[in-house]
């Protein structure tokens, strides 16, 4: 999906934007994904038990879990982000959230950060695959858009200096929407938070779901 120009970006040899079908553009944020970022520690501080990072990337968060002692796996469709993952000590797997993904139903935390969100660009089907994952009262825990964002569900593609990734879906989602996309999922928001800038919310999978 990400393709070539992602994995140039990981690897320093490329700066990329996000394009839009309507001509947008915004800067790939992969310096982000590289490092530690403010906002960080207040979704790492919620993750209590085994824990799955689902678009893991170069595993910033998957490794800081680790280092804090919590049990945790990053997930992503991109071999070279798993690879670098993995150089950082950070347990992942190449794997679509979509497909078989190990302990189904046993994951006591589901990190859907950095926008993640987004992946297929149809959060109702994510939020539900996620529902899927967590144990009985486990937690989505999700970035997303300030308060008063639209739900947004684009076609976008990377590029960079002539050079273009295929089309794919993403989406976007605001603070004050995510409530009853959750619900249609059978999770319930139990919190949301604002730290540094960016907007997140615990989402919590009832017994029954």
């Amino acid at each position: 999906m990400l393709g070539e120009l992602y994995e140039d970006a990981l690897a320093g040899l490329a700066r990329p934007e996000i394009e839009y079908e309507d001509g947008r553009r915004t800067p790939l944020r992969i310096d982000d994904w590289l490092h530690a970022i403010p906002g960080d520690a207040s979704i790492l501080d919620r993750c209590q038990g085994h824990t799955l990072d689902v678009g893991s990337g170069p595993g910033r968060l998957t490794v800081a879990l680790a280092e804090r002692g919590v049990p945790a796996l990053g997930i992503d469709i991109t071999p070279s982000a798993v690879q670098l993952a993995r150089s950082c000590g950070a347990l992942a797997l190449h794997r679509d959230v979509f497909s078989t993904v190990p302990g189904t139903g046993r994951w006591a935390r589901v990190l859907l950060a950095d926008g993640n969100i987004g992946i297929g660009g149809d959060p109702d089907a994510l939020l539900s695959r996620v529902a899927e994952l967590l144990k009985p009262l486990g937690q989505a825990l999700v970035e997303v858009e300030p308060p008063g964002a639209p739900l947004a569900k684009d076609m976008v593609r990377l590029s960079h200096a002539g050079r273009c990734s295929s089309w794919f879906p993403w989406a976007s989602i605001g603070a004050d929407q995510i409530s009853e996309l959750g619900l249609s999922a059978g999770l319930a928001v139990t919190e949301v938070w604002t730290d540094a800038g960016r907007w997140f919310a615990a989402l919590s999978r009832g017994i029954d779901s």
